[in-house]
C-alpha cells in the first residue's frame, strides 16, 4: 500500500498523518512509539492490501507534526487526545465508527490511555511490545507498586545524554553505541539485518525526534533514591514515569473493552522484564553503579505486570490472546512483518 501525508489541524496543532486506501475501507489506526515516526510503520504498511484504509499520525514532536510541549503530568494524555481528535475527523475516517488500532512501545500507552478516557472507540486492538500498564521503571512487582516514594530511576533524566545529543545533531553514523543507528540496529530488533533497505528511512524517524525539556526526553528533578534522580514534569519520559502514567485500573474498568491481540519478541531488549533501559535492571548487571540491591531496587517486571493487568481485563469481560515470536526483539512488524500484517488484517471486519 502506498500513503501519501496529510496535514491535519486538531486540538490547537498541526498534526502530519500518513493515510492510504479508500475512504470508506474498514479503518486501521496506526499509532507509533518513542523516538519514531509514522515512518517507522512503513515494513507493515507495504504488505497491507489497497483494500483496506490506514491512517497513521506522527504524534507531536515527532515527524512531521508540530512540536507542542508535551505536559507530562497528564501522563500519555496529550498524545492520547490528539489521536482521539483525528478519530473525530470525517476526512480521515468518513465512517465514524469504531476502528481497528494497533500500537507500538509508547504507542500501545497512547492506545491503552484511549480505551480508558474515549470508550467506544476501538472494535479491537493490537498491542506490540507495549509499554506496562503502570508506566517505565519505578516500580516492584505485578501490581505495579512503585520502587520508593520519589519515584527515582524514572523520567527525562533515565535518558544516555550521548543518544539526546546525537538526535540533536542528526547524527547518521554508528561509531558509537548510543549513536541514533547502533541503538536502532541493538536495540529496536533483535536482527540488524531484518531492518534491510528501511535502514535509512527507519533512522530517518529516529532523527525527526523533537528534543528539548518540552519534547524528548523531558526535564527531571533530584530524588534522595538511588540513582539521585526522578521524574520532572514536562517532555516524553516524563510522560510515562509511574509517577504521571498508571492506567492499569482505568483499562480493567473500562466501559467499553474490546479484544486485545499482545504481540511481542522474546529477544525485545527495551521491553522486558530485563530491559536494558531499565537502571534497575543495569544497576543489577554491573552497569550502573551504587545499585542498592534487589530487595530495595528490583528491576521492573513488565512483561509480568502486563499478562498480569491483561488477565484482570478478561476476567472483567474483556479478552486477550498473546503472541510471542522467537529470535525477535522490540518491533516485531519489522523483523516479522508479513506474519503481523496477517494478524492485522485478521483483526479486520
Amino acid at each position: 500500500m502506498e500513503t501519501r501525508a496529510l496535514r491535519v489541524q486538531a486540538r490547537g496543532i498541526s498534526q502530519n498523518v500518513l493515510a492510504g486506501g479508500p475512504a470508506d475501507a474498514p479503518p486501521v489506526l496506526l499509532v507509533h512509539g518513542n523516538c519514531s515516526s509514522a515512518g517507522f510503520w512503513t515494513p507493515l504498511v507495504r504488505r497491507l492490501p489497497d483494500s483496506v484504509r490506514v491512517v497513521a499520525p506522527d504524534l507531536r514532536g515527532y515527524g512531521g507534526s508540530e512540536t507542542a510541549p508535551v505536559d507530562a503530568t497528564r501522563g500519555l494524555r496529550d498524545f492520547a487526545d490528539d489521536v482521539a481528535a483525528l478519530l473525530d475527523d470525517r476526512s480521515l475516517f468518513p465512517g465514524g465508527g469504531p476502528v481497528v488500532v494497533a500500537g507500538h512501545s509508547m504507542g500501545c500507552g497512547v492506545v491503552m490511555q484511549l480505551l480508558a478516557d474515549h470508550p467506544g472507540r476501538f472494535s479491537v486492538v493490537l498491542l506490540e511490545a507495549p509499554l506496562s500498564p503502570y508506566g517505565f521503571g519505578g516500580t516492584r512487582d505485578l501490581d505495579g507498586t512503585p520502587t520508593t516514594a520519589d519515584f527515582a530511576g524514572t523520567g527525562g533524566g533515565t535518558a544516555n545524554p550521548d543518544f539526546v545529543a546525537r538526535i540533536r545533531a542528526g547524527d547518521r553514523s554508528a561509531d558509537a553505541p548510543a549513536s541514533p543507528l547502533s541503538v536502532l540496529r541493538s536495540a529496536y530488533v533483535a536482527d540488524p539485518a531484518s531492518l534491510g533497505d528501511d535502514e535509512s528511512l527507519l533512522l530517518d524517524t529516529i532523527l525527526s525526534t523533537a528534543i528539548g525539556d518540552d519534547n524528548y526526553p523531558g526535564d527531571a528533578k533530584p530524588a534522595q533514591s538511588w540513582p539521585g534522580v526522578g521524574p520532572g514534569d514536562r517532555g516524553v519520559l516524563n510522560t510515562m514515569a509511574p509517577k504521571h502514567f498508571n492506567v492499569a485500573e482505568a483499562l480493567i474498568g473500562a466501559e467499553s473493552k474490546p479484544p486485545i491481540v499482545w504481540l511481542r519478541g522474546d529477544r525485545d531488549a527495551i521491553v522486558s522484564d530485563t530491559s536494558l533501559f531499565d537502571l534497575a535492571y543495569l544497576g543489577s548487571i554491573g552497569l550502573v553503579p551504587g545499585w542498592p540491591g534487589a530487595e530495595a531496587c528490583p528491576p521492573q517486571p513488565m512483561v509480568g505486570q502486563t499478562r498480569a493487568v491483561l488477565q484482570r481485563y478478561a476476567a472483567a469481560g474483556g479478552a486477550f490472546r498473546e503472541t510471542v515470536y522467537d529470535n525477535c526483539g522490540h518491533s516485531p512488524h519489522i523483523e516479522r512483518p508479513a506474519e503481523v500484517a496477517a494478524e492485522l488484517l485478521g483483526l479486520l471486519p
